[in-house]
C-alpha cells in the first residue's frame, strides 16, 4: 500500500513539473512560438522602412505610405513623380482627421512640413538638397503621427549624444569655436526632426529642449566670454533635456539587448522530473523508517 501511494506521488509530481514547464514557454512567448513573436515585434520597423503600413485605411497609415514613396521618388531623383506625390499628401492632410492621435501643436507641426515641402517644388529654382530635407521632414513627421510610441525620430539619440560630448570637450578645453559647431550641427539635426517631436511629444518637453538649445548657442555671442564652469554647466542641462525628450533614463546605454527567454529541453524535463522523483522516495523511506522505530519491541 505504501509503495502504490509512493507511485501516485512521484506521478503527481511529474505531472506538476510538465505542466510547470509548460505554462513558463506560454508566457515567455504569449500567444506566439518564437519565430512568430520575432516576426510580430520586427514587423512596424519593417513598415516603416518599406512604406508599408500594418494596416490601411487609416489618415495617419495612408499619409506615413505616401510620404514613404514620395522620400523614394527624391532619392531616386524623380521629381516629376515626387511632385505629383506632395500633392497626394496635402489632399490626404486636408481629408483626414487628426484628433485624438497628436496635439493642436502636433497639427500645426504637420501642416508646417507639407507647406515647406510645397514651397520647395514651387521655387523658381528647384534645389534637390533643399527638396530632400522637406521630404525627409514630412517623412519622419508622418511616421511619429502613425508610430507615435516608437517614431522613427528617436534613433537620432545617439547623433545627438556625440553632438553633447563634442560639446563637453570644447567646453572642458576652452575651445569657443569647437562649440559653435558642435551646437550648429545639433541644431541641423534638430530641424529635421523638430515636427515629428512635437508631433509625439509633450509640448513642456519641446519647449525645454527649444530653450536650452537656444540658449546654448547665444551664449558665446555674448560680450564676456563664459567661463568654463558654466559651459560645462549647461552641458549638464542639455544631457537632462535630451533623455527626457527621447524617453531615455539616467545613464542607460544607447542599445540595449533583452534578455533571451529561458528555455527548456526534454533533458531539462526528466532532469527535473528525477531529482522531484529522487526527492519523494527520500521522504518516503524517511517516513517508512520512522514508522519502524516506533513499532514495540
Amino acid at each position: 500500500m505504501r509503495r502504490r501511494r509512493y507511485i501516485v506521488l512521484t506521478g503527481l509530481m511529474l505531472c506538476w513539473l510538465l505542466a510547470w514547464m509548460n505554462g513558463g514557454k506560454v508566457s515567455a512567448y504569449g500567444v506566439y512560438g518564437p519565430g512568430e513573436a520575432a516576426n510580430k515585434t520586427g514587423h512596424a520597423s519593417v513598415a516603416a522602412g518599406s512604406g508599408s503600413p500594418v494596416q490601411t485605411g487609416s489618415g495617419a497609415q495612408r499619409l506615413e505610405q505616401a510620404a514613404e514613396a514620395l522620400y523614394n521618388y527624391v532619392l531616386k531623383g524623380d521629381i516629376a513623380k515626387a511632385k505629383q506625390q506632395s500633392e497626394e499628401i496635402s489632399k490626404i492632410f486636408v481629408s483626414s482627421s487628426f484628433e485624438g492621435q497628436t496635439s493642436v501643436e502636433g497639427v500645426n507641426a504637420l501642416s508646417g512640413v507639407i507647406v515647406d515641402l510645397k514651397a520647395a517644388f514651387a521655387a523658381a529654382q528647384i534645389v534637390p538638397e533643399k527638396i530632400e530635407a522637406a521630404a525627409a521632414r514630412v517623412r519622419l513627421a508622418a511616421n511619429s503621427l502613425n508610430h507615435p510610441r516608437q517614431p522613427m525620430w528617436q534613433q537620432y539619440y545617439k547623433l545627438f549624444r556625440e553632438d553633447l560630448n563634442d560639446m563637453e570637450k570644447s567646453a572642458a578645453a576652452g575651445d569657443l569655436e569647437g562649440w559653435k559647431t558642435a551646437v550648429t550641427r545639433l541644431q541641423s539635426r534638430y530641424d529635421t526632426i523638430r515636427p515629428a517631436v512635437v508631433i509625439s511629444s509633450r509640448p513642456e518637453v519641446v519647449n525645454a529642449f527649444d530653450s536650452w538649445l537656444s540658449y546654448a548657442a547665444g551664449v558665446t555671442t555674448s560680450a564676456q566670454p563664459p567661463e568654463r564652469s558654466r559651459l560645462l554647466e549647461i552641458i549638464s542641462y542639455g544631457q537632462d533635456a535630451v533623455r527626457v525628450m527621447f524617453g531615455k533614463e539616467r545613464d542607460e546605454p544607447v542599445l540595449s539587448l533583452p534578455l533571451s527567454p529561458q528555455k527548456y529541453g526534454a533533458w531539462g524535463m526528466l532532469a527535473g522530473a528525477f531529482i522531484l522523483s529522487a526527492l519523494a522516495y527520500a521522504g518516503y523511506r524517511k517516513y517508512r523508517g520512522e514508522q519502524e522505530d516506533l513499532k514495540p519491541v
